[in-house]
């Protein structure tokens, strides 16, 4: 059942970011990337950074984690601590190198504060990264190029 309500959830959302706040992408025909194809990218391209954090644009990609606040994610047998949280009108990705514990209680804990604060938050959250954006990078996914940005440049950028 709780997977039924986050799928009916992450379909309400999409409809709502593509009509209401991102009406240049309704109806868009170009492929787009997914929002954990550009995390994979991202964390590759770094060669698997011990830390990172950064903003993707919600018009950039399909956000194929809605509903994930907090959660494990192995890229090339590397285990990530993934903080996640929309941040209109982004995605924002704390990203941490660390071993694999179950993260549900926290998880859920992340995604009912959002609910609650009715994500008045996160907007404000967005806000503020857009007003802090100091660095941006460029991330090759498999249908085309999706710019991250960064609060200030990280250290150790492999490009």
């Amino acid at each position: 059942m709780q997977s039924n309500m986050k799928e009916v959830f992450r379909r309400v959302h999409n409809v709502f970011l593509k009509v209401v706040l991102f009406p240049s992408t309704f109806g868009r025909t170009g492929p787009r990337p997914t929002a954990s194809e550009v995390l994979d990218c991202h964390l590759t391209q770094r060669c698997l950074p011990p830390w990172t954090s950064f903003c993707v644009p919600y018009s950039a990609v399909e956000n194929d984690q809605f509903g994930l606040s907090n959660f494990n994610w192995s890229v090339s047998g590397t285990n990530y601590q993934i903080l996640r949280t929309g941040c209109f009108p982004f995605i924002k990705y704390h990203c941490s190198k660390a071993p694999h514990q179950n993260l549900d209680i926290e998880d859920t804990f992340f995604t009912i504060l959002k609910v609650i604060n009715l994500g008045v938050p996160c907007v404000a959250y967005g806000v503020g990264c857009w007003l802090v954006v100091g660095a941006s990078e460029t991330v090759q996914t498999s249908v085309g190029k999706v710019t991250v940005y960064f609060a200030y440049k990280e250290d150790g950028a492999q490009y």
